[in-house]
């Protein structure tokens, strides 16, 4: 099955000029859904993660059923402000600005190996600094993984960890997700 038949693109969504990579037809259809949470956890499983750890809020669509299926704990992290409790935050640079990113701060303790998932690796600032705030906290990061790389923008360069992605949009595809894309 090729997991990209599955993906609806939506031209000048949520402005012109953006192509916008829809990943609810996926989700939409059981057979691809069920195909996809099968290929993360045979790229995922071999790391050995403690718990897995998902960027708000689309990576908890991934994050979620694959700790499930590998019966593992899940992590959320999240933009500033949307956790209860303790919080601890990691801020990182945009193109035109600063963002941040949090978790509860007793989400994983030093020596965890937390995977970090997100639906989409654009430019790769929102995964590195969702690594970056798990190294920070003493856990082990040994990969990533996403639905979806932009590999036209060089995300993965930025990573410091290794990335599994299932599926791959190269430079034919002129444009991000939008402006959450990370």
């Amino acid at each position: 099955m090729d997991l990209k038949d599955h993906i609806r693109r939506v031209p000048d969504f949520p402005k012109p000029g953006i192509l916008f990579y829809d990943i609810s037809t996926l989700l939409a259809h059981p057979d691809a859904w069920q195909e996809t949470v099968r290929q993360l956890e045979a790229g995922v499983a071999p790391h050995k993660p403690d718990v897995l750890a998902g960027i708000e809020s689309r990576g908890f669509l991934v994050a979620a059923p694959l700790a499930l299926r590998l019966n593992l704990g899940f992590v959320m992290l999240r933009k500033p402000g949307k956790l209860p409790g303790p919080t601890v935050r990691h801020s990182y640079a945009l193109e035109y600005g600063e963002d941040a990113i949090e978790m509860q701060e007793d989400a994983v303790t030093p020596g965890q190996r937390v995977v970090v998932l997100d639906d989409l690796l654009a430019t790769g600032g929102t995964m590195r600094a969702a690594t970056d705030l798990l190294h920070e906290q003493g856990a082990e990061v040994p990969s990533a993984a996403c639905l979806i790389e932009l590999s036209f923008l060089q995300g993965r360069d930025k990573m410091n960890v290794p990335v599994h992605s299932l599926m791959s949009f190269a430079s034919g595809d002129t444009a991000s997700l939008g402006p959450d894309a990370g």
